[in-house]
């Protein structure tokens, strides 16, 4: 199985894991006299199945990224600490651009004016490039994860 694949099948089972959950929360009290929709032992037992197959399949998973390269020679698991923060200096730019954008309520110049504590639009421009960096980032993880085959565990 090829990584990109199983990093699918992660998804779906992720997926799979909050539908259950939900349905489990749905049926976990009945009235009096009734019967749940669905059996909450059962979804119980699928659920923890579910959860012991994703397991194993990120155990695979975090062995091939421990083990894969890029192209270029990095380590696969660098890469991705590498995105993870450029994922998170993007977010917290682009809070802090959304930020400034409060809406205000001056009726008359004695109320209070709010003004920006930094510049939006080289913040914007650091958002751009953050932006372009992941998409560049992640296209290299696609091309490897297709590239990487899974270990036996």
């Amino acid at each position: 199985m090829q990584l990109a694949e199983a990093l699918l099948i992660r998804a779906d089972q992720n997926k799979k894991i909050l539908s259950l959950r939900a349905r489990i929360a749905h049926n976990a009290l009945a009235q009096e006299g009734d019967a749940p929709q669905e059996d909450v032992a059962a979804l119980l037992a699928e659920c923890f199945a579910v959860i012991e197959q994703q397991r194993l399949l990120v155990q695979r998973i975090n062995a091939a990224n421990a083990s894969a390269r890029l192209p270029d020679g990095r380590p696969l698991a660098q890469v991705l600490g590498e995105r993870e923060a450029l994922a998170q200096r993007h977010a917290v730019l682009t809070q802090a651009v959304e930020a400034t954008r409060q809406d205000t309520d001056r009726y008359s110049m004695r109320e209070i004016k709010w003004v920006p504590q930094l510049d939006v639009p080289a913040t914007q421009r650091q958002i751009e490039d953050l932006a372009r960096q992941l998409r560049e980032l992640n296209i290299r993880l696609q091309e490897a994860n297709w590239q990487v085959t899974l270990p036996e565990v």
